[in-house]
């Protein structure tokens, strides 16, 4: 069963076209010009009930007015959309029964009362019955530890305490489909990792759909099993993360700290034969950068037995990287070496 279908999706403004000087601005007074500008420009993708899916993207790339039709905020120029089985924008009512938004951004709490009494106001706005709001509040309450939050006013909150809140306030109803728009923006490392770990109990425990959109890369690793990429309005990337670093990532590094100081000429006979190269950071430092295809256990068994290893530090690849390349290169069809880094021959 489809949560999300989207076909041919396109979304144009109008924009006023300024014209420079004093006579410029005099014109516009009177006469004023415009140009169409093209911000989703005819997408298509289709996301199951239950997958969390990550919709990243540069700042101007379409993220926000996508999620602004699937909401139903906006009405697209042309296309298709379904979402959980309505058409966002001609059947709101009952369309926000069934899904959830959190803008990292925005607040859908009341500023100035304590959060249980948004909680209230939210349970009316939704039309949720006594019985099932108060058995659904006591498990996000529990789950996320906001009992000694509930009756503060939201403008006390720090910025990690409220984003918690506002899962709660965007959860309380239950909904099936949930768009997260930059929720951890803003949030330290345990509070992410705490959002992130309720993020997927919830996924797993309700079969609840998660689009998500973030700047935050590691959000994605976290959750995501999927990814779509969305270039100055375009579709880039439709598929799986690991398919993406397998397709682009071309080494992975393997970091050795030793106890005492090894020459480069050694390093290099510990694996010759071994398709792979080393890097030196410093006399008890260096890097060995193995292609995908050959196994780290054949690289470590020439290595470990030989040296004087205090610390090993094996590194993936990094998905930055690879998606600020795809960015730079305009395409997921085009593989590349992946960062300066991996382009450095070490010398000794």
């Amino acid at each position: 069963m489809l949560a999300i279908d989207v076909k041919d999706l396109r979304k144009s403004f109008s924009v006023q076209k300024s014209r420079g000087g004093l006579k410029g601005a005099f014109q516009d007074l009177f006469a004023r010009q415009y140009q169409e500008v093209l911000a989703v420009n005819d997408i298509s993708f289709q996301i199951p009930q239950g997958e969390i899916c990550g919709y990243i993207g540069e700042n101007g790339a379409g993220k926000s007015t996508t999620i602004k039709m699937l909401t139903g905020i906006l009405v697209p120029t042309s296309g298709q959309i379904s979402v959980g089985g309505y058409v966002p924008y001609q059947e709101r009512e009952k369309f926000v029964q069934n899904i959830g938004v959190v803008f990292g951004q925005r607040s859908q709490l009341w500023w100035d009362i304590g959060v249980i009494e948004s909680f209230h106001l939210l349970r009316k706005v939704y039309r949720v019955g006594e019985v099932d709001f108060r058995k659904r509040l006591d498990e996000l309450v529990e789950r996320l530890q906001l009992q000694d939050l509930l009756n503060r006013p939201v403008r006390k909150l720090s910025l990690g305490q409220r984003m918690r809140c506002e899962l709660v306030a965007a959860l309380l109803h239950n909904p099936d489909i949930v768009f997260l728009d930059e929720p951890t923006i803003g949030l330290d490392i345990v509070v992410k990792s705490e959002i992130r770990d309720f993020l997927k109990d919830m996924n797993k425990e309700h079969g609840t759909t998660i689009l998500l959109t973030t700047h935050d890369l590691q959000d994605i690793e976290a959750l995501c099993s999927r990814v779509i990429m969305l270039d100055a309005g375009n579709i880039i990337y439709d598929g799986g993360l690991d398919h993406l670093k397998s397709q682009w990532g071309k080494e992975r590094e393997i970091r050795f700290k030793f106890g005492t100081a090894h020459p480069m000429e050694q390093m290099l006979e510990w694996t010759a034969e071994l398709p792979v190269r080393w890097t030196v950071e410093n006399e008890l430092s260096a890097s060995v950068w193995i292609p995908l295809e050959l196994n780290v256990s054949d690289v470590l068994g020439r290595v470990v037995g030989q040296a004087d290893i205090t610390d090993i530090q094996i590194i993936e690849i990094n998905t930055d990287e690879i998606v600020r390349s795809i960015y730079q290169s305009g395409s997921a069809e085009r593989p590349e070496i992946v960062g300066a880094k991996n382009e450095a021959v070490g010398v000794s």
